[in-house]
């Protein structure tokens, strides 16, 4: 299928929906009187969904009123999280895999959380969107074209969708973020960033059985993962906020990495060591906006490899790098072409955000980004305003899991992004550099 028969694809489907100026500006808007209490639910408490609701609990003013989970030793353990620590007992949702449904339409709740599987955030976050929930999706937002039903249900019904990418609020990419803002690396010009993380131990249990992440690698081929490494990156370059993404092409290696696993773990006799992996070991993928900039992706979880993010962002006056953690910026840097050391930056162009609330965030995990990013997200309903990460971001980012695929199967030919703002990206003003 050619990239133009995708785009008109994505433009019949974008056109079946109302544009819903009235909805969104109710999502921006909707109430000013603010809420003392915010009662969530969460669907999904396995080891990140158990971590969300003890993160939750501790930011003033929420109450964790219902769970939902198929497996019931996860349920009873994030219930008895809850309970230990002094708060009433949330409600337990069980019944199926649709439980959550039941519990969406709940008329006591501000919001929803999901931590599920890849393939039930969508419905979840749907779910709760039409049950008037504002609705918070771990990522990624969606594996395959569904972003268009979030973009759609968020516009029909006014309530937010917020994509929890908590790499957006490290403490570095926000500093970046405050620094470009103040035009430290002149007019930006490329950025480079990857998932480049050894996940082999969750795409398996300890008998070597697959897992749901693992059987994703079975039969997909593409950049699987990359909403951590792109929302920093979109933040930085204004996208869906003066620029957009255009088109991207995608490679990747062939699949080995697996293989070995299982042969190294579980002996050449085992029927995984001999399975036929779909998904390359190493994906390598470009993009490029409408005003000219250029992005490099990269997604490795099946090779033995350091954890590295690597966030490389380049201007005309400057570059900086998190893999070194250096920076150097023309007629600033004491040494020509020298990295320099990131002490003083890092002191000088602090976020505010991270000035308010660095000293509580810091204890919780991914340092301090998943205490800030539910901050975040918790303000946002409290206030009845739009979240930081909208829906927009949640669809443009998610939907290059989908996009990247296409192009390896075509031989990693040019597929284009649509465009889920239709046209508002032009308008949308920059996410705001402002404390908590």
């Amino acid at each position: 299928m050619s990239s133009e028969v995708n785009r008109r694809e994505f433009m019949k489907r974008g056109g079946t929906a109302a544009i819903g100026a009235a909805a969104i500006a109710a999502a921006n808007q909707v109430q000013a009187q603010t809420k003392d209490t915010v009662r969530v639910g969460v669907v999904g408490v396995g080891s990140r969904g158990s971590g969300t609701v003890k993160t939750l609990m501790d930011i003033p003013g929420v109450e964790v009123a219902a769970i939902g989970d198929i497996n019931e030793e996860n349920l009873a353990r994030a219930i008895k999280s809850v309970v230990d620590k002094g708060r009433k007992k949330p409600d337990g949702y069980s019944r199926g895999p649709r439980d959550f449904e039941r519990l969406c339409d709940r008329n006591d709740l501000d919001a929803v959380l999901t931590a599920t599987p890849w393939e039930w955030h969508t419905p979840v976050a749907v779910a709760a969107m039409k049950a008037g929930k504002y609705a918070a999706v771990e990522v990624p937002a969606a594996v395959t074209l569904d972003d268009w039903q979030l973009v759609e249900t968020s516009e029909k019904t006014g309530k937010p969708c917020m994509m929890l990418e908590n790499v957006c609020y490290f403490r570095n990419v926000m500093m970046v973020l405050n620094m470009i803002r103040q035009n430290m690396f002149g007019e930006l010009l490329h950025c480079e960033a990857g998932y480049q993380h050894d996940v082999r131990f969750v795409k398996f249990d300890e008998k070597g059985n697959l897992l749901w992440r693992g059987r994703h690698s079975v039969t997909r081929n593409g950049n699987l993962y990359p909403n951590h490494p792109i929302g920093p990156i979109a933040w930085w370059l204004d996208i869906n906020r003066g620029d957009r993404f255009t088109y991207l092409v995608s490679m990747s290696t062939k699949s080995r990495g697996l293989n070995h696993e299982i042969i190294k773990k579980f002996g050449p006799n085992h029927p995984n060591a001999k399975l036929q992996y779909t998904q390359g070991d190493i994906n390598t993928t470009l993009i490029r906006t409408h005003n000219g900039l250029t992005v490099t992706l990269y997604h490795d979880t099946q090779t033995p490899r350091p954890y590295d993010l690597i966030f490389r962002v380049q201007g005309t006056e400057g570059i900086y790098s998190a893999t070194l953690n250096k920076i150097y910026i023309e007629g600033k840097s004491p040494q020509n072409d020298q990295w320099e050391d990131i002490a003083e930056y890092d002191k000088k162009y602090e976020h505010p955000m991270w000035k308010d609330l660095g000293e509580t965030a810091k204890s919780y995990g991914h340092g301090g980004g998943d205490y800030i990013e539910l901050h975040q997200f918790i303000k946002a309903v409290r206030n009845r305003t739009q979240t930081p990460q909208d829906v927009y971001d949640a669809a443009t980012w998610s939907v290059i899991s989908a996009l990247s695929e296409q192009s390896v199967a075509q031989k990693s030919a040019a597929v284009d992004f649509p465009d889920f703002t239709r046209g508002k990206w032009m308008t949308n003003p920059p996410i705001q550099i402002t404390g908590a």
